[in-house]
């Protein structure tokens, strides 16, 4: 493998301690793996997690799911839950039941599905409150859902929602939400239903727990369930900026899970005046050593990182120093000045994204945010 992910187990289990810690007693901790746990691998990471205590998984689809299930038995981990959190369709229904999976619900046509597939599973309902993608409307909307979960003869475990401006300290938008959300669970509580979870926070209302953390115990007391909240890059050692010193102490408290290698392909002497990759953007100021790494955009190494003379860009580490990207980054191939850096050989190991070079490094350097830069890693 030329390009590959090493993940610190001891990290990651550190990193969902201080989740844990800042959810406080009584709160479950559901570890976001969606997305290929945002690039660490879901496989390998669920299982690491459950090791550390995890207890309820979150995946993207059902085929995600199937993958975390059959890692985490393989582990001897046959408990945890896994909750599909976005959405589902009609093939995707027989394999809930083959791989134990908790169905995210907000549409009558979902209910019919798994109505005709005769399937009797708990389900979580998400409630939009604000977000505008996926989620029942509260009023009419979820009436009718009610009346066809009814029909269907399905067990409402969960209700959730998500909040769109999380990391905005006192935002206005997320109380909104949060009253909206509250009417909603108005009219479950009017149906006379119990239900066990519930879950409107991610990591950034983990780092940010001030006004959000009293609101969902009291609502969550209110009509007998437990709160739950879903994080997912914190787990990684990410979390977006929000002011606040609640903030910058879970946030100074995790860290980067992710050690994303390649190796040296080959070392070249470049002398003054030659140039270096598409365009000749760099134009070698005086003789320089450069060394080729085998990994580019294709396997999600931004190509903003790239260089030019007078705009330098992202950087490597080799040997424990920076090596800067040299030219543009192109889709296979990148170009990283070691003039500095000696004995560097064909082979030599080299940090894309690790202690020295942070996805927020990368995040920076492109105008994007780290759940980017993380997600878009490759292996091959």
């Amino acid at each position: 493998m030329k390009v590959w992910v090493e993940v610190s187990e001891e990290r990651l289990a550190a990193n969902l301690r201080v989740l844990q810690r800042a959810a406080g007693e009584g709160t479950e901790l559901l570890a976001v793996v969606k997305a290929n746990a945002y690039g660490h691998g879901a496989d390998r990471c669920s299982v690491m997690l459950a090791r550390a205590g995890a207890k309820w998984f979150g995946v993207t689809c059902v085929d995600e799911g199937a993958l975390v299930r059959r890692a985490l038995d393989a582990a001897g981990f046959h408990g945890p839950q896994i909750l599909v959190m976005c959405g589902l369709l009609p093939e995707d229904v027989p394999r809930l039941a083959e791989y134990r999976l908790i169905p995210v619900l907000w549409t009558t046509e979902q209910v019919a599905w798994l109505a005709r597939a005769e399937l009797r599973v708990g389900v979580h309902i998400e409630v939009d409150t604000g977000m505008g993608r996926q989620g029942v409307l509260p009023g009419p909307e979820l009436d009718q859902l009610l009346a066809a979960i009814d029909r269907a003869e399905l067990r409402i475990d969960g209700v959730f929602t998500h909040f769109c401006g999380s990391e905005v300290a006192n935002s206005e938008l997320t109380q909104t939400q949060e009253q909206r959300f509250e009417a909603a669970i108005g009219q479950f509580s009017s149906t006379n239903r119990q239900i066990s979870w519930l879950h409107a926070g991610n990591s950034s209302t983990l780092d940010n727990p001030a006004r959000h953390w009293p609101w969902l115990l009291s609502l969550a007391k209110t009509i007998g369930a437990r709160p739950m909240v879903r994080s997912g890059l914190a787990l990684y050692g990410y979390c977006l900026e929000i002011d606040g010193p609640a903030a910058s102490q879970v946030r100074a408290a995790l860290q980067p899970v992710m050690q994303w290698k390649t190796r040296v392909l080959s070392v070249r002497e470049l002398a003054e005046g030659e140039t270096v990759g598409y365009g000749a953007t760099f134009t070698a100021p005086r003789a320089m050593r450069v060394a080729l790494l085998p990994v580019g955009y294709a396997d999600g190494l931004r190509r903003e990182l790239s260089s030019t003379n007078a705009k330098p860009g992202g950087w490597a580490m080799i040997a424990n120093q920076p090596a800067p990207f040299v030219g543009r980054i192109s889709m296979n191939l990148t170009v990283v000045d070691v003039t500095g850096i000696d004995d560097v050989k064909t082979g030599d190991e080299v940090v894309l994204l690790g202690d020295g070079i942070t996805a927020e490094d990368h995040a920076t350097l492109a105008g994007t945010v780290a759940y980017e830069i993380v997600c878009a890693v490759r292996e091959r």
